[in-house]
C-alpha cells in the first residue's frame, strides 16, 4: 500500500513539474488516500496484534 502511495506521489510530482496540473492533483489525492488507509492498517493490526499476544501468553 505504501509503496503505490509513493508511486503516485513521485508521478504526482513529475506532473507537477511538467505542468499536468489535473493529472498532478489527481495523482496526489490518490497516493494521499492510500497513504491514510495504509497507516489504518498499520493501527488496526498493531491493535489486533496484541490482543492476539495477550490472549495467547
Amino acid at each position: 500500500m505504501f509503496k503505490w502511495a509513493l508511486i503516485f506521489a513521485v508521478i504526482a510530482l513529475l506532473a507537477g513539474v511538467l505542468g499536468f496540473g489535473g493529472i498532478a492533483g489527481a495523482a496526489a489525492g490518490i497516493a494521499k488516500i492510500l497513504f491514510f488507509v495504509g497507516v489504518a492498517l498499520v493501527v488496526l493490526f498493531l491493535i489486533l496484534g496484541s490482543a492476539a499476544a495477550k490472549k495467547i501468553t
